[in-house]
């Protein structure tokens, strides 16, 4: 699967005659749960949960020099741990994803640091879930308020800094929304991640 996206990605960038960029992100995920089960009742015993994320892609401006498009793939770590008055528990997940982003640069013709928003969709499933309780392990992957197509929406402010004879470093923090559009049962998931990302980026032409 991985291997497929990339192709797409190369295909879809190389078709464009402009400046294009190959980057490297990882980061920190930071993510809130919000659980109803099939009585509509919410739970607030989860809290926030750390994990890791990697992603690479590629970018490409638009003729509009303030824009630019971009196409990655990823692998985010989405955790969360919770407790009652007896028993605690984690989730620890792991999720595979492709983006698809725009990019609004405010000093497009600086040659040292420039300052960006951008926004973006994704749509991810989940390839790893345990679930902890207590010392127990139980599988995820199979469940149906887990599994299936998440789509997710994307937000964020990027710092952009210019290191001679090596490409760019970027800053990021960003906020995603994520929700299970295919899950059809009455138990629902949706989580949102506050992401601080460290980016590498390389200019390939």
């Amino acid at each position: 699967m991985i291997k497929n996206y990339f192709l797409f990605a190369i295909f879809l960038f190389s078709s464009k005659g402009f400046s294009q960029e190959l980057y490297v992100k990882t980061a920190k995920n930071f993510t809130k749960y919000n659980y109803t089960n099939e009585f509509l009742q919410s739970s607030s015993n989860l809290q926030s949960g750390s994990g890791n994320s990697y992603e690479l892609g590629f970018t490409n401006p638009d003729e509009n020099e303030h824009f630019s498009y971009g196409l990655g793939i990823s692998l985010n770590e989405y955790n969360a741990i919770g407790s009652t008055s007896a028993s605690s528990y984690r989730w620890d997940t792991q999720y595979l994803g492709a983006a698809a982003k725009i990019y609004y640069s405010f000093l497009p013709d600086s040659k040292n640091i420039d300052f960006l928003l951008n926004c973006g969709l994704n749509g991810s499933t989940i390839i790893y879930g345990k679930q902890q309780i207590d010392g127990t392990y139980y599988d995820l992957v199979h469940q149906k308020e887990f599994s299936g197509i998440w789509i997710g929406a994307s937000a964020a402010f990027q710092v952009k800094y210019q290191i001679e004879s090596f490409g760019y470093l970027s800053l990021d923090y960003s906020v995603i929304q994520n929700l299970n559009v295919s899950n059809t049962t009455k138990e629902k998931l949706s989580f949102s991640t506050q992401q601080i990302q460290l980016g590498f980026h390389f200019p390939i032409n």
